[in-house]
């Protein structure tokens, strides 16, 4: 069976999360998009969790259904946790972590171990002062069938090997407890093609979720799988061994889109492909550039672009279909006329991974119109161009070459507050 889950998202208890996020309008959405198994969001935060448990019935395999539902949407219990801790060298580190657990029980026995750390119920997402390392240690403490990974991997300021991290593996980053880390999220900044070029992540398996921080966002970037059955453990087995018969594919954002691909410095609106900088500062006012994803693969990267991996995850990029349709008629996203239109393509192709890649673009002209079909056709081959998002600012899409500012092909390479989305 074909199996799409988005297994990093939030609840509304998160820090800059909308407050309409509940379970049922996650499962709203997670139909909608094409999703069939999502992340609980925040499962650690107990307001949160005493929901959850309200809401949810679970089915003995690892996963949970809304109750008195007759939808196929199944949730797993996940959460987001930020590390705060002095590394080897004296300096601050902090790193954010994604954790998945098989029960509610479970996530109920971390939550009281981690008070110790810090305040559950400050925010969904919990800063506690402990190393990454310990982290992992706790979660495989109360169930060996935790699975932890690090989040949104080059996020300057909290991904593991983001610029501000200090660290240059994950090996540094989770010391003795790397052996326990089998995998890692991309990040929107970044795409496979991006992390193959370097070896040492070779090991470890790319996934992709959507960080959602609120409902439109589900599934902007997703994981697709080929299960014999729905499990909890099956999942997981299939992330851990990479096998492509059964993981078959990631969706990725454009990592051009991110707001974290170039250097820049977003108070003088100042951006720059690293490989066109002659130093990291801004040419405006001086101060110091935030360094962006483009930069740190650069770094540390020991094979050329467009190397590709024998044993790799294919993937391909999307844009959400709310962003297609906002560019095409000029309104933003929230619109009526915006949802309106969304609606309809919903109602005619079933689900949002659908239209964006399954249905057929004279369909899609028929219900949508022209300008709207071209734009997916576009994206499906690559046909767009991006400005390059820096320092916090999205990426901003040019579906049908209608302006001429200078921009980057979305197909190469070259190309504390705002962390939120």
């Amino acid at each position: 069976m074909r199996v799409i889950a988005d297994l990093h998202v939030h609840s509304r208890f998160a820090m800059a999360c909308s407050s309409a996020i509940n379970p049922e309008s996650m499962e709203a959405a997670a139909l909608e998009k094409g999703i069939n198994v999502v992340g609980t969001g925040d499962v650690l935060h107990p307001e949160w969790m005493k929901e959850l448990v309200s809401k949810l019935e679970a089915e003995g395999n690892g996963l949970y259904k809304l109750k008195g539902s007759k939808h196929e949407v199944r949730f797993v219990a996940s959460a987001e946790v930020s590390t705060i801790f002095e590394g080897r060298d004296k300096s601050t580190k902090k790193v954010h972590n994604c954790i998945l657990l098989p029960s509610f029980e479970d996530a109920k026995a971390l939550s009281e171990e981690l008070k110790a750390y810090g305040i559950m119920s400050s925010d969904g997402r919990p800063q506690l002062q402990m190393s990454a390392a310990e982290l992992v240690d706790k979660a495989l403490g109360v169930s060996k069938k935790a699975f932890v990974f690090p989040a949104h991997l080059w996020t300057p300021y909290f991904g593991a090997l983001g610029a501000m991290s200090g660290f240059n593996s994950i090996k540094e980053a989770y010391e003795d407890r790397e052996k326990d880390i089998h995998a890692y999220e991309s990040g929107l900044s970044s795409d496979p093609k991006m992390n193959w070029r370097i070896s040492e992540l070779d090991k470890y398996t790319l996934i992709s979720n959507s960080d959602m921080h609120s409902l439109q966002n589900m599934g902007r970037e997703s994981n697709m799988f080929e299960l014999e059955k729905l499990t909890y453990d099956s999942i997981i087995k299939a992330i851990v061994e990479k096998d492509a018969k059964r993981f078959t594919q990631t969706v990725e954002y454009y990592p051009e889109e991110g707001k974290y691909h170039y250097d820049g410095h977003r108070e003088c609106r100042y951006s720059v492909n690293p490989e066109e900088s002659e130093n990291s500062v801004c040419k405006v006012c001086g101060k110091k550039l935030v360094i962006g994803v483009l930069h740190r693969i650069n770094d540390l990267a020991d094979r050329p672009v467009g190397y590709v991996p024998k044993n790799h995850i294919p993937y391909i990029h999307a844009v959400p279909l709310l962003e297609v349709i906002s560019y095409a008629k000029g309104k933003t996203r929230y619109t009526a006329l915006v949802r309106e239109a969304y609606a309809k393509m919903i109602e005619r192709f079933g689900d949002e991974l659908d239209v964006l890649t399954k249905a057929k673009i004279s369909d899609i002209e028929e219900t949508a119109g022209s300008e709207i079909a071209e734009c997916i056709d576009n994206v499906r081959n690559d046909r767009i161009t991006i400005k390059p998002g820096y320092s916090g600012v999205f990426g901003e899409l040019d579906l049908l070459s209608r302006g001429k500012p200078e921009k980057t092909p979305a197909t190469q390479q070259k190309s504390m507050s705002d962390f939120f989305s």
